[in-house]
């Protein structure tokens, strides 16, 4: 089932063209969804909710519903959004961010660097894994050496390329030696980007995870659930809310009726848009939101022969009307992005070159590049990737149309997610778009995405990007330890990137949480995780 958008018909035409893609469960390729009115939408609502009652279910279990499966429960491997919120609640890094992006400490109570190659975390006393037995600094050394000496293939490894040894003179106590410095290490040791696993974990260690962290792992049905309980436990505290079912719900239309039904309780960033303001009338109902930190992109293989003309990338890029999109698709919440970066961020900077939407400008460079029109009006035919989710889809359906305007045949191919994104990591595609979450919000994110050293699975530099000039600038601001100086690299580094155009930074996406009223103490966070749940309560 598609859901229905209202744009105007003014800017996006109907009809269109959704080319050959895998055929869906719910619906066979039929040709192009008509663009209607989201009135459309508030009728199917009403009309499936006239029969409906509310669901009999466990009144202590949070229902939490999820576009997709993790792909890995494995906080070592699991790099996709659902793998890395839930492996959050899960497990513990060494260290922890706060709003601001400062260090705080985690599963290490205190830690110091007396000199630039030598980094000794010590950890808190009394700390237990789900299944019982205490952490230790051996458990530290084997997370990290378990993705470093190949036990699990891992995207992450690349990360900790500046470890050279480790030791462990006590239980408590983890002594990094360095082979170069590294301003990253303490980012890439903090929760969320990864999470400490029991030594001896293995390549089978996702299908029963056990972390340290405030929820342990119950049980996961692939493309079903997966059922996490709280950690009584905890030594960070024990979450008041005692088990949370996240569902998997493809479908927009069906998540949203399920809020509706009273059959779950909470959702983030998974409805679309235009069906907020039919969920926030419910008096069972709120929605909750925040600026955001989340970045969707666009992004290119630049091995295939088309799309290594950056000219073609940049014609791209003023052919797509963000302001259109931002107001319709995400019915205005959201904020036109040039950086990967949150713009609060000290290394900040949108001084680079524009390509913003200007279809007479991408005409003249497809011009330059040697892509005339055809007799049929087509200059080339690309072909772009996609998921089953249905925000994805409608996105890519509208990139197709806006790009058909300046003669580029954009074909469509729709898959499950998780076959989808073993494409991506791959490198099968020449485009696709995803959204950047948490991994941004520190400058580490354009060396794990463009340096040349980080091709899977090394790390996301996926469209196998290259320029010698980026990678010393990113180079030397990893090992700087004058933060002027890397500000001034970083600055470099994403005008050369706002040239080269290897990716298309689209806008950052408000962070918006729709949830029943008896879940309470609902703090939307900007990166769009799901550590709320820490705090949140649930009433009968």
């Amino acid at each position: 089932m598609f859901r229905r958008v209202g744009i105007q018909l003014s800017h996006i035409p109907t009809g269109g063209m959704w080319g050959t893609r895998a055929s869906h469960p719910r619906r066979k390729n039929k040709g192009a969804p008509r663009v209607g009115h989201p009135l459309l939408f508030v009728c199917i609502i009403a009309f499936a909710l006239a029969g409906c009652k509310s669901a009999q279910r466990d009144p202590r279990t949070v229902v939490f519903l999820i576009e997709s499966s993790p792909t890995s429960l494995d906080p070592r491997v699991g790099t996709d959004a659902q793998s890395e919120h839930i492996d959050e609640l899960i497990f513990d890094g060494l260290v922890k961010r706060d709003s601001s992006f400062h260090f705080l400490p985690a599963l290490a109570e205190s830690w110091e660097q007396p000199d630039p190659l030598t980094l000794i975390f010590h950890l808190r006393d009394g700390v237990h894994f789900h299944d019982g037995h205490a952490l230790t600094s051996r458990d530290v050394v084997w997370t990290l050496n378990s993705m470093r000496d190949g036990t699990v293939i891992s995207a992450r490894t690349a990360s900790y390329a500046s470890v050279d040894t480790m030791e462990t003179p006590n239980a408590h106590t983890v002594i990094f030696h360095l082979k170069k410095p590294d301003n990253f290490l303490l980012t890439n040791l903090s929760t969320g980007a990864m999470g400490i696993v029991p030594e001896g974990s293995g390549r089978d260690f996702w299908r029963h995870p056990v972390g340290t962290g405030p929820f342990r792992f119950v049980s996961q049905q692939i493309d079903q659930d997966v059922v996490v309980e709280r950690n009584a436990q905890s030594w960070s505290g024990s979450p008041k809310i005692e088990r949370v079912r996240f569902t998997v719900v493809p479908d927009s239309i069906t998540m949203s009726l399920e809020l509706e039904k009273g059959s779950a309780d909470v959702e983030s960033n998974a409805v679309p848009m235009d069906a907020l303001p039919v969920l926030a009338s419910r008096p069972d109902l709120e929605v909750s939101d925040a600026p955001g930190t989340q970045v969707q992109y666009l992004n290119f293989n630049l091995r295939d022969p088309l799309l290594k003309d950056a000219r073609v990338r940049q014609a791209i890029s003023c052919a797509i009307d963000r302001d259109l999109l931002i107001r319709t698709l995400m019915s205005g919440r959201a904020r036109p992005a040039k950086s990967l970066l949150p713009t609060t961020h000290w290394a900040w900077n949108n001084d680079g070159p524009s390509f913003n939407y200007d279809p007479a400008r991408a005409e003249q460079l497809l011009d330059d590049a040697g892509y005339k029109r055809g007799r049929d009006g087509v200059r080339l035919h690309l072909t772009m990737k996609t998921s089953t989710v249905e925000d994805v889809r409608l996105l890519s359906a509208v990139f197709q149309q806006q790009l058909a305007r300046v003669g580029i045949a954009l074909e469509l191919r729709s898959y499950e997610f998780a076959t989808f994104y073993s494409d991506v990591v791959k490198g099968a595609f020449q485009m696709y778009s995803l959204r950047w979450i948490g991994g941004n919000e520190q400058p580490d994110i354009f060396t794990y995405a463009f340096s040349s050293s980080r091709f899977p699975p090394k790390g996301a530099n996926r469209g196998h990007y290259s320029n010698a000039q980026v990678d010393a600038l990113l180079e030397d601001a990893w090992q700087s330890p004058d933060q002027e100086r890397r500000r001034a690299d970083y600055a470099q580094a994403q005008q050369m990137l706002a040239s080269d155009l290897p990716a298309i930074n689209l806008w950052y996406r408000d962070t918006v949480v729709v949830h029943n009223l008896r879940l309470t103490n609902v703090q939307p966070t900007p990166s769009g995780s799901f550590t709320f749940l820490e705090s949140a309560e649930l009433t009968q």
